[in-house]
């Protein structure tokens, strides 16, 4: 047995990419999106086709709706292969827009759904500000699943379980980077590898919160730099995995023990927050007082506007 067949014996494996062309051979049971993922498949030529589709077919629509049907399209072929779900994101340029992100989603949701998609098929990607949460509250109310990304803090986690979130998204590699950055020539690669490793120890206190609680939003650990982080989270609900490190897992011999136990969350030495539900005021106090929550969000929205931006350009560009 190869790792990846393994970690499916424990994890909930999802491809982590736009290039569908890539993924029946990993067998992911769902897959998600981001604007740079699909800006780096939109620039590929054996994409060139779909992309002249969609404009042949929409090209005198506005371009936020050209992009939209661009990313349906990409999650629609995805949904091809995968049994599950797919995720598509909302414009990153919405982030702090609760009735703009809310209004996205929907028309998202429609255009997958005159597609023959269901809603329970599709989950929104929302950045998890204040506004992103609240929006995805909403859309929850409506039968409108949701996935909240760019998620860094504790408080991010507890705020999206009250809101009703479907499933959240804690970046792994992104917390690893800001940590290793920070520590610079003292950083040691080997002793802070597996459960030391910072984004490893993120999601597991998360995840170890949500089971104590019994909270029922799903957490998907994503952004990762290498199959040791994979394999430190053998257990967790979810795991969003590239293709490159799929192939990795894919191609190692070996078995997967779990890491994460459930059993083990009554135990766990785990943060308490001190703010109420729906207190916009303590979140934002307690995000401010996480130094590479902020910073991370921050730099991962910019990212994100940039690479929609790039998509608009290369869309308007043909």
């Amino acid at each position: 047995m190869n790792q990846l067949e393994s970690l499916k014996h424990h994890t909930t494996v999802v491809a982590d990419t736009g290039d569908f062309l890539q993924i029946a051979q990993y067998q992911p049971r769902d897959a998600t999106t981001n604007p740079s993922l699909i800006l780096k498949s939109a620039l590929k030529p054996e994409y060139a086709p779909l992309l002249d589709d969609v404009l042949a077919h929409h090209r005198h629509r506005a371009l936020d709706e050209v992009v939209d049907r661009l990313l349906v399209r990409f999650g629609t072929e995805i949904l091809r292969i995968v049994p599950g779900r797919i995720s598509t994101e909302v414009d990153a340029r919405l982030s702090f827009d609760t009735a703009g992100t809310v209004a996205r989603a929907r028309r998202l949701i429609a255009l997958y759904e005159a597609e023959g998609v269901p809603r329970k098929r599709v989950l929104i990607k929302i950045a998890a500000t204040w506004e992103g949460i609240r929006a995805a509250e909403a859309l929850e109310r409506e039968g409108i699943h949701t996935n909240l990304t760019l998620l860094f803090a504790f408080c991010q986690a507890v705020a999206c379980a009250d809101a009703g979130v479907r499933l959240i998204s804690p970046f792994v590699g992104r917390i690893y980077d800001w940590h290793k950055a920070r520590a610079g020539a003292q950083w040691d690669e080997a002793a802070m590898a597996g459960t030391n490793d910072p984004g490893v120890q993120s999601v597991t206190r998360i995840w170890m919160y949500y089971k104590r609680h019994g909270i029922a939003t799903e957490v998907m650990g994503a952004s990762f730099r290498h199959t040791g982080q994979i394999l430190a989270l053998a257990g967790c609900d979810l795991l969003t995995i590239s293709p490159e490190l799929l192939g990795h897992l894919a191609a190692t011999e070996g078995a997967v023990p779990r890491r994460l136990v459930a059993e083990a969350a009554a135990a766990a030495d785990l943060p308490e927050q001190h703010y109420r539900s729906g207190d916009e005021a303590a979140f934002r106090f307690a995000l401010n007082e996480d130094a590479m929550a902020t910073e991370k969000l921050a730099e991962g929205i910019r990212l994100f506007c940039a690479d929609a931006r790039r998509l608009d350009a290369l869309l308007a560009g043909r």
